[in-house]
């Protein structure tokens, strides 16, 4: 049981640093921005954060046209 658990912390730990070895290994090393609206390509072809998108989609427009109940 001891033998899997060390097993299991090497292999996270290896992980971990095989993931952080741009971080570790650049001057000015940074995690890669993955969100959709710190990316440039993605801002290049009008793609954009689905919170972003909703936000729009429910404010009102100026252009509506007013229901009138009766």
């Amino acid at each position: 049981m001891v033998k899997i658990a060390l097993f299991c912390v090497v292999i996270v730990g290896v992980a971990v640093l095989l993931l952080s070895v741009r971080v570790l290994l650049k001057r000015n090393g940074r995690f890669v921005k993955t969100h959709v609206s710190q990316s440039k390509a993605m801002r290049e072809r009008g793609v954009t954060c689905v919170q972003s998108q909703d936000f729009a989609m429910r404010q009102e427009s100026p252009y509506a046209v007013k229901e009138v109940e009766s």
